[in-house]
């Protein structure tokens, strides 16, 4: 029995460090592929957890590295996973216990996938040379704490067959839409290459494309934005794991009525704004930036549940929603990003679009 002294009890972070990794804390990380990591004896790998400031303890990342040609341990958990590989190539085995059909596909460096909830499954590294890192996000935090027993997370037989049942052509790649820029899908074998649709309510010339994967509570969504633009800022609940994928720029995370904190970034950045913070992304290379988000959402395709990223965060505050609009942001912001273009010998995009527009 724990005494007052020890109250709360948080199982997670009780877990955690039994698990002996590094753990990264803070506002984001600059490159995950540099990340340093330690033996993960349970996984039979290396890893290191990330507990960022913004995680507001609904979800987690977590990088893993597999050695070269070898393979992690088979395992299960009750806790819904989505995985993004920053680099190599290899396969993964996805099975149901007691009956149902075994399913192998083969990722690269920048796939997307969902491990079905309470599926099991293994992970083997397809190259000999060189080892293959990837970065996970979960809801093992919310979901240690809310039922605060670890073999009901790793050992539970209970077998979802409405989200996997062994079914052939399960992680082929192959999609739907379900609505404009939201895709239902188990597998997006490389985001880097992924066709987007335009989404102009978030920034000027911006695109978007939103993915359903493995009929879980959590989601993702790659958005793009071209040369000398930057996007409207917003802000929403915790959780958010916004991980860049190409481009070069900086992005302002700030509380209503504070300073505002500047992070640089380039591929390999990982960002977590703080619950209710605006922040707001700037393009200041030579190329078009891409970001992957993932996050825990608000139920799903089909199902009700608490709400964690409002769907308003797109329309602006002055119609109740939680966006900034261009005419209705600083005008120093404006004036610090043609700054920093000047640095890089680069050109504004946002003449007729922001009014101070120098460009």
């Amino acid at each position: 029995m724990a005494t007052p002294q020890e109250y709360p009890i948080d199982i997670y972070r009780q877990w955690q460090k039994e698990e002996g990794l590094p753990v990264i804390t803070g506002l984001y990380v600059q490159d995950l592929k540099k990340v340093e990591l330690g033996p993960w004896k349970r996984r039979g790998g290396m890893g290191t957890f990330i507990n960022l400031q913004g995680s507001g303890d609904v979800d987690d990342a977590y990088i893993c590295e597999i050695p070269p040609g070898k393979s992690l341990n088979p395992e299960r958990h009750l806790f819904e996973e989505l995985i993004f590989v920053l680099k190599g190539r290899g396969a993964t085995t996805v099975w149901a216990d007691n009956g149902g059909g075994q399913q192998t596909f083969e990722w690269q460096e920048g796939s997307l996938f969902a491990i079905p909830l309470n599926a099991r499954h293994q992970h083997f590294n397809g190259q000999g040379s060189e080892a293959a890192r990837y970065v996970a996000i979960t809801d093992a935090p919310l979901m240690m704490n809310l039922f605060h027993n670890l073999d009901f997370i790793f050992d539970n037989p209970f077998r979802f067959t409405d989200r996997f049942h062994g079914e052939e052509g399960y992680f082929s790649g192959k999609g739907h839409w379900l609505w404009h820029g939201h895709m239902e899908t188990n597998f997006v074998p490389d985001l880097r290459r992924a066709e987007m649709l335009s989404t102009p309510s978030r920034g000027k010339d911006n695109k978007h494309l939103g993915f359903q994967l493995s009929d879980g509570l959590m989601y993702s969504f790659i958005a793009e934005f071209p040369i000398g633009t930057y996007k409207k800022a917003h802000r929403h609940g915790p959780g958010a794991h916004i991980i860049i994928l190409s481009g070069q720029g900086f992005s302002l995370l700030w509380p209503e009525g504070k300073e505002k904190i500047r992070v640089n970034w380039q591929p390999g950045t990982m960002i977590v704004p703080p619950q209710m913070w605006f922040h707001q992304h700037f393009n200041t290379g030579g190329e078009p930036a891409r970001y992957l988000a993932m996050l825990m959402h608000s139920g799903g395709k089909y199902y009700i549940s608490s709400t964690l990223f409002p769907k308003e965060v797109g329309v602006s505050l002055k119609e109740g929603g939680q966006q900034i609009e261009y005419e209705d942001e600083a005008p120093q912001i404006h004036r610090s990003f043609e700054e920093e273009l000047k640095k890089n010998r680069a050109a504004c995009a946002m003449k007729g679009v922001v009014p101070w527009c120098t460009a």
